[in-house]
């Protein structure tokens, strides 16, 4: 197993690789344990994807969010699905390219929780 216990707000995601004898498997279920230690207020949906509600005062709020939560993921390269509306946003995150949860789906959650600082 990697070591996942680094500060997941300090490493950058990395392309996931797919196809025989590539790194790119998803994540067990005891490494997703691990380091969901570290982005706690996201909820782990059938081991699968990683989703959280962001509540704000009004839309212009949300927008803001938003938007700073998009520019973190082009920066990332690793893209969550986003909805939006007046005085929410929420976000959903796994690697598309694996069907599942990877390291860079943690990495962009706590870098997307360091936003609300």
């Amino acid at each position: 197993m990697k070591n996942h216990m680094q500060n997941l707000s300090n490493k950058k995601c990395v392309p996931c690789e797919v196809g025989p004898g590539a790194s790119g498997a998803h994540l067990m279920a005891n490494e997703i344990e691990e380091l969901y230690k570290q982005v706690e207020h996201w909820e782990i949906v059938d081991y699968h994807h990683l989703k959280r509600r962001f509540t704000f005062k009004n839309f212009a709020e949300a927008l803001v969010f938003v938007t700073k939560v998009g520019s973190l993921a082009e920066s990332e390269s690793h893209h969550p699905d986003i909805t939006f509306g007046w005085g929410y946003a929420e976000i959903t995150s796994f690697t598309h390219a694996i069907d599942g949860l990877s390291e860079n789906d943690f990495i962009l959650a706590a870098k997307i929780d360091t936003l609300l600082s």
